[in-house]
């Protein structure tokens, strides 16, 4: 070193030194080359660790006599950075704080004498750290932000629930680190301890020193005082009312010191600064996961790894990927527990150790030899905070434990107090367990608590060892029914937020049921539990759900069961039959049913919903006529309502009826009358599954657009789009995109966007299991395939997803679909497969009174019989018969379509100025629609004819 040197005091960080008097940086004793300006503010910065320095007073600094924008500072900031190697992410020397400054963050050591060891201790060679994990599979950020946390902060505390990983990340840390303090790393375990008196002791054996004083905390200190130094404190959960005032003390009297802790709490000290730990990210919850899309995350990435470590190679294939994707969320993420999963997959395999995880007997499951006897089961890792919980705070968690996933601290107080716990008691041990890291606080937006799926399953199984359990699963479904019953009453809230304060509680009321029909439990419980949740079912579109928990609580219900409960059920069964079956054969005699109990009852509300679901089963059993006659039954039964929602519903209804029935005019008139009364719908209607805004602008657009309304439908249903999908209700977002968008950018001619929507649609059917509209956008989404002009692969598909969808298909809302598929043997020139197919239909048509669309399909029909010899001459008739029908129900687009195939027609017999006088004057009809396909088409003919 130069001689000038030896009278500069030397900072050092990592392989620096930097003499500030000399000017000159060194890196592992040679001499490193930096710019003046870069070194003048690294000495500015060094001489001020841990402080942020102002970019202004930064600048004022280093250019005194020169004005210079932040663009000079940080050029020169640059440069002193990449010639410290500091270049990465996670800044280890000078880190820019956003809007404030820069720090100089690097543990250092300033020259100085060294202090001589005091009499009365005896230095020994400081223990080494624990050997640190080969590789530590995602915690790298992590490590590095509390690396470099210790340079700004003196007191870290790592928090975590048992075998998180807490100790695995502070050793790193410490090996990390370990350069930038001399070597002057110790690491004392505290999990071994008993008597807190013994603190210090334990500190000082871990630093070598032996101390015969009473009080060992000077001597502590003044070994402390001699240079830079990092205590690593672990497992400090059970001696932290004894460990926090030393910590505090030491860390305040010995300036170059750093403590970094673990605990499943904080200390709550002074100057501590808390690092919550948590658990590794895991695959979601979604179809079609893939090996790759798995190993993605580290929760997966450790599964494997140490699969291979227990087994030997091993190699993740597709058909296990979403399994251990099951078991990493099952796990929450818990390093130890997924550790000791994957020592099971050599004896279970993965499907059977996935089918273990819900057994007690898993919190059995041994790991590693080494490892300390807390982290050797999860039952000991468990048993170590359990032992250590006050009795409120053991009850608490117990009770608890009767929730399936997250619930709110309301739940939590009706639930667990009780039985010498007052609810502030209740609320007070949630916070302390919270701070314990044995209760998790939830991500959504309210607050609401979760307890890891192991501590649930360890919490259950204390609660069956003390008998409490069927105690609090009954007061844990009575909360449950009581909540429900309140949110079937909660009419005014809207759906989204309705569905934001109670969706979240599904997993507890299927819990609280499965309890409740179990031997052990209280069916007549149950039953009223199943009647208050109808409507949670129905508004998340579970019908399914709905239907089989229905047929449960009727089965314990009985014959001699209560008349009421029973009307409620029922009904519940019978919409859930017709919503989500379509064409279920029992649902009309289970409605009828509820509409006698109605009766009887002089019950309003289930009387309405009896009649509505009665009329929406007509609908989809092709009965048009029954269904206008029980639209006008339910328009009576509310004639006289004080309640304005009732009527519009009634309108509604039979703006539907007349909608298929052909009378689009009148359809109009009513859907008309229900629009122009949305503005007064105050609350949602009690009786009806969707949204009522939403659900009139849908079939609002339908109807336009059969009127020739092209431009106003085509708006209305984009905007209908998006109202749908910020409402949330899965089902009702179907219909939008089924029952308008789709159909109307198909007839429009807008492939693209048709594609786009059935697309959509298919995806969210995949997403909600909503297995009706499912099959309808797969067979729609090949007619688009044909309608682009590849029949050759959209033709056979079609037909193939129409005999798929089985009876389904004769839902009115696949009636467009049949016809498309014989338009698609015209075009594959299959012209008797054609006319097979369309006569079918038009047999449908005619039974069913399903005249909407019957215009179309005529029209279809007679382009099919030009095309055959044997029927070609009757074709004319048939389209005249088509543009009669269409003129007839006021459907213009219809007309349209008409009048161009017989224009065309009568141009080919050597009508021209017929076909020319036909086609304009009815394009001269329409106000509206000139950019779709069909207008366009005959806008070109009149021009050509014209010509």
């Amino acid at each position: 070193m130069p001689a000038h040197n030896q009278q500069d005091s030397a900072i050092s960080f990592g392989p620096f030194r930097l003499f500030p008097k000399s000017r000159l940086l060194e890196k592992e004793g040679a001499p490193l080359h930096l710019g003046g300006r870069a070194l003048d503010i690294l000495i500015f910065l060094a001489e001020r660790p841990g402080e942020v320095i102002d970019k202004r007073e930064l600048v004022k600094h280093v250019w005194a006599d020169v004005n210079v924008d932040e663009g000079s500072l940080r050029f020169h900031v640059a440069a002193l950075r990449k010639a410290l190697g500091d270049t990465g992410k996670s800044a280890r020397y000078v880190v820019n704080v956003p809007g404030r400054g820069y720090c100089f963050v690097a543990s250092f050591a300033q020259a100085a004498p060294q202090a001589a060891p005091p009499p009365s201790a005896e230095i020994a060679v400081p223990r080494s750290l624990p050997a640190q994990l080969a590789r530590m599979i995602g915690r790298e950020e992590v490590i590095e932000k509390i690396a470099n946390g210790l340079s700004l902060h003196r007191f870290m505390t790592v928090v975590g629930p048992g075998g998180i990983g807490k100790t695995a990340v502070a050793v790193t840390v410490g090996h990390r680190r370990s350069p930038d303090f001399g070597g002057r790393v110790f690491f004392v375990d505290f999990s071994p301890l008993r008597d807190a008196s013994h603190i210090a002791t334990t500190i000082a054996s871990a630093l070598g020193l032996t101390i015969s004083a009473e009080d060992p905390t000077p001597a502590l200190l003044t070994f402390l005082k001699t240079g830079p130094a990092l205590l690593i404190f672990d497992s400090c959960e059970h001696v932290l009312d004894a460990l926090a005032p030393l910590v505090e003390h030491i860390v305040r009297e010995a300036p170059q010191l750093r403590v970094l802790a673990t605990s499943r709490e904080s200390f709550r000290s002074e100057g501590e600064r808390i690092f919550r730990l948590f658990p590794l990210d895991c695959p979601p919850e979604r179809d079609g996961l893939e090996a790759a899309d798995v190993l993605a995350y580290p929760a997966a990435q450790l599964f494997v790894e140490r699969i291979a470590q227990s087994a030997g190679p091993f190699q993740l294939s597709a058909e296990e990927a979403p399994l251990v994707a099951s078991i990493c969320r099952r796990l929450d993420g818990i390093a130890l527990a997924i550790e000791l999963a994957a020592g099971r997959v050599n004896a279970y395999g993965i499907a059977g150790t996935a089918s273990l995880l819900d057994s007690r007997f898993s919190l059995q499951w041994r790991g590693r030899r080494t490892a300390v006897p807390r982290h050797q089961t999860l039952a000991a890792a468990l048993d170590w905070s359990y032992d250590l919980l006050p009795a409120a705070e053991s009850a608490t968690l117990r009770r608890l434990s009767v929730f399936a996933g997250p619930f709110a601290p309301e739940a939590a107080a009706a639930v667990a107090a009780g039985d010498g716990l007052t609810e502030s008691e209740t609320l007070e041990a949630i916070d302390s367990l919270v701070t314990k890291s044995l209760i998790s606080p939830s991500g959504s937006r309210a607050l609401r608590y979760r307890l890891l799926d192991t501590t649930r399953t360890y919490a259950l199984a204390k609660l069956n060892e003390l008998g409490e359990s069927r105690q609090f699963a009954r007061r844990h479904a009575e909360h449950f029914r009581d909540l429900f019953e309140r949110a079937e009453a909660d009419a005014s809230t809207p759906l989204p937020e309705w569905l934001n304060i109670y969706g979240a509680e599904l997993d507890n009321v299927r819990a609280a049921l499965d309890w409740a029909f179990a031997p052990d439990g209280d069916a007549a419980l149950g039953i009223a539990l199943t009647a208050a949740a109808v409507t949670l079912w129905v508004r998340l579109s579970l019908f399914a759900e709905c239907r089989e928990r229905s047929r449960t609580a009727l089965a314990a219900l009985g014959e001699t069961g209560d008349d009421r409960t029973r009307m409620q059920l029922l009904s519940a069964l019978g919409w859930s039959l017709m919503y989500g079956e379509g064409r279920a054969r029992e649902a009309r005699p289970i409605l009828e049913t509820t509409l006698e109990l109605a009766d009887r009852l002089d019950d309003k509300d289930f009387r309405l919903r009896a009649l509505w679901g009665l009329c929406i089963d007509q609908f989809n059993n092709g009965q048009f006529g029954r269904a206008r006659a029980l639209a006008e039954r339910f328009a009576n039964a509310v004639a006289n309502s004080s309640d304005r929602t009732d009527l519009m519903l009634g309108d509604r209804l039979m703006a539907v009826a007349l909608h298929y029935l052909g009378e689009q005019n009148e359809a109009r008139v009513r859907i008309d009358r229900v629009n122009g009364s949305l503005h007064v719908l105050a609350e949602k209607p009690k009786i009806f599954p969707l949204d009522l805004r939403i659900s009139t602008q849908y079939f609002r657009a339908r109807i336009l657009w059969l009127q020739g309304l092209a431009d106003q439908a085509q708006a209305l249903a984009a905007r209908n789009i998006e109202e749908g999908r910020a409402n949330g209700h899965a089902l009702t977002f179907c219909s939008v995109l089924g029952q308008a968008a789709c159909p109307i950018a198909f007839w429009a001619g807008d492939v693209d966007a048709a594609e786009r929507h059935g697309t959509e649609l298919l995806e969210h059917t995949d997403r909600h299991a909503i297995r009706l509209w499912g099959l309808w956008a797969r067979a729609f989404n090949a007619a688009v395939i044909a309608k682009r002009g590849d029949v050759a692969t959209g033709l056979p598909l079609l037909r193939e997803e129409l005999n798929r969808a089985g009876d389904a298909r004769f839902l009115p809302r696949f009636l467009p679909l049949l016809g498309e598929l014989a338009a698609g043997f015209l075009e594959a020139d299959q012209i008797d497969r054609g006319l097979d197919v369309i006569d079918d239909v038009l047999a449908r048509c005619n039974d069913r009174q399903e005249l909407w669309y019957l215009p179309e399909l005529t029209r279809i029909k007679a382009e099919l019989m030009l095309r055959s010899a044997r029927h070609s001459g009757d074709a004319e008739a048939r389209l005249h018969e088509a543009m009669d029908m269409a003129v007839q129900q006021g459907a213009r687009f219809w007309q349209l379509r008409c009048a161009t195939s017989l224009a065309r027609l009568m141009t080919g017999a050597g009508r021209s100025a017929d076909a020319l006088a036909l086609l304009d004057d009815v394009c001269g009809a329409f106000a509206e629609g000139a950019d779709t396909s069909d207008m366009r088409v005959a806008r070109d003919l009149i021009a050509q004819w014209r010509g």
